[in-house]
């Protein structure tokens, strides 16, 4: 038995691209699944998953609603996929809270249903903590399972070997690789003090993925909570010497290219998850 299961009557698909943001520790400010979000729109639920099988309910408890003392409804994790149609390109949006159990189980469906489907692209959304400033455009990194598949000047790095825990999210792109399918992602560096969601980012990535398909993308809302972000975070550094300080030797280093080594970004990363980053992307650094 698969962990998925296609709804009834799917749409005509042509070489559909997967776009996959998982919440968790790969998805800081939640900027990767909220673009993710809103480019799903009001796409149609194609596939859902198991959550009875893939979920540790006791790590991501359902949301109870209390009405007047009335326990009303409950709100329970899940993991979706959305068909969306975005210029000439048909998108299949695939969000959700990252699973918690049968990995390899769930990894191999993914890579089946994705042949099926016959995807022509894998791209993933995700986004770090890093040492940069708030006052600077949000850095975009790249991954590709092999050389040009990125587009829009962005570049496959950092540099080197990086060793970090994995996310599910570069399980299932490992997997649909292996299947045959080209793969990618973009990553956004969101700065490491910013507490709670971070709109900027998602809007980054958003336009990432915008020049990877040529095409326009409508950003929703997050403009204008990226703006009231901005302004928060620009009083929070007036108000505090040593905030504001800090602000500027960040600029310092981004305007001088000295841009955080990979053993910066596992610092980072590492802090980030201490801090509560593995519980469904909810915990940010301060």
């Amino acid at each position: 038995m698969s962990l998925y299961k296609l709804r009834r009557g799917l749409p005509e698909l042509k070489e559909p691209i997967v776009v996959v943001a998982l919440d968790g520790w790969v998805d800081a400010g939640s900027a990767a699944t909220n673009a993710a979000t809103t480019l799903a729109g009001g796409g149609r639920v194609i596939a859902t998953f198991d959550a009875d099988s893939i979920f540790d309910y006791r790590a991501r408890r359902p949301t109870l609603e209390i009405v007047h003392g009335r326990p009303k409804s409950l709100e329970w994790p899940e993991l979706t996929i959305r068909a969306s149609k975005i210029g000439d390109h048909d998108v299949l949006v695939f969000t959700g809270a990252e699973p918690d159990y049968r990995w390899h189980e769930l990894s191999g469906d993914v890579a089946r249903l994705a042949v099926d489907l016959d995807v022509g692209q894998w791209i993933s959304l995700g986004a770090i903590p890093a040492a940069v400033p708030h006052t600077r455009p949000v850095p975009i990194l790249g991954t590709e399972s092999r050389g040009g598949l990125l587009r829009g000047g962005v570049s496959a790095g950092p540099e080197g070997v990086l060793r970090v825990p994995s996310a599910a999210i570069s399980i299932f792109d490992i997997a649909v690789s292996k299947a045959g399918i080209p793969s990618l992602g973009y990553f956004a560096q969101i700065p490491h003090y910013v507490s709670g969601d971070y709109p900027q980012a998602s809007i980054e990535l958003l336009r990432a993925l915008a020049k990877h398909l040529d095409t326009e993308l409508d950003f929703g809302r997050l403009p204008e909570e990226a703006r009231l972000m901005r302004v928060r975070l620009d009083a929070a550094a007036a108000r505090e010497e040593t905030t504001k300080e800090y602000v500027e030797r960040l600029e310092t280093l981004v305007d001088e290219a000295r841009l955080p080594s990979g053993d910066d970004l596992i610092s980072e990363i590492e802090r980030f998850l201490r801090e509560g980053g593995q519980q469904g992307g909810s915990g940010r650094p301060n």
